[in-house]
């Protein structure tokens, strides 16, 4: 149950500040991002290594982001690795999402972005909303989400981050929290906690400014217990700040 907290801000000077948890099986190995891809230089992203692909890259612009929908942890013999679809998304792609066991993708910059619910039978692409949204294996901002029902709350309550100070310590807290709601179980927390062989195993920070390249803080790890570091992207950049604790 990986989720993205996106704040989408046409105008401002930071249009789009996101982040994001994975969640997955501990013992999947994977690799922090990095440009990982011959075959499609400018992309920087988190590698799987069971199947090559990438729960999140960036191209430098913009960021690309896949979560399973609920009960299709795994992989399926019969269709192709949900890894690939960020890759897709941002080379511009055409996508077949009857290609892929259910799933929902977003692809996101400083002029918007869009996601895409697809699950057998049906696909539903809508335009990225102004304001905090809060992306989860149920869908944008589902009631149906145990985490979205306690944590949207609090993030649509707390000050945004400011990236150019590396000030995200009103998100950091949020993004450790392991409470969950009453009968929810650990998986209802933002942060998961190993809980038989599943839980939190990185997390990421990433903004877009109006102008200029964007910013990556990567955690191999949960929050709070992992340090957020920067990722080298493939367009020049200045020196970010590291975040403030």
């Amino acid at each position: 149950m990986c989720t993205v907290v996106l704040l989408h801000r046409p105008g401002h000077a930071w249009p789009l500040v996101l982040a994001a948890i994975r969640d997955e099986m501990i013992a999947r190995a994977w690799d922090p991002p990095a440009p990982h891809w011959p075959d499609r230089p400018g992309v920087v992203g988190g590698r799987d290594r069971v199947a090559g692909g990438t729960w999140m890259a960036s191209d430098g612009a913009r960021v690309a982001c896949v979560l399973n929908r609920p009960g299709t942890l795994g992989s399926r013999p019969d269709r192709r690795s949900r890894g690939e679809l960020p890759l897709a998304a941002l080379a511009g792609a055409a996508i077949d999402p009857a290609a892929y066991a259910a799933f929902n993708l977003l692809c996101a910059g400083r002029a918007g972005g869009w996601i895409l619910e697809a699950e057998d039978g049906w696909a539903r692409r809508r335009d990225l909303p102004e304001g905090l949204t809060m992306l989860t294996a149920h869908g944008p901002d589902s009631a149906a989400s145990p985490r979205a029902r306690l944590h949207l709350p609090r993030f649509r309550t707390a000050a945004p981050p400011d990236p150019g100070r590396g000030d995200w310590s009103s998100w950091l807290p949020l993004l450790a929290s392991t409470e969950a709601e009453p009968g929810a179980g650990a998986r209802g927390a933002m942060t998961i906690l190993p809980d038989r062989g599943y839980g939190t195993v990185s997390a990421s920070l990433f903004a877009v400014p109006a102008a200029g390249p964007p910013v990556w803080l990567f955690a191999a790890g949960p929050p709070g217990h992992a340090p957020f570091r920067p990722v080298a992207l493939a367009s020049p950049a200045r020196a970010w700040p590291s975040p403030v604790p």
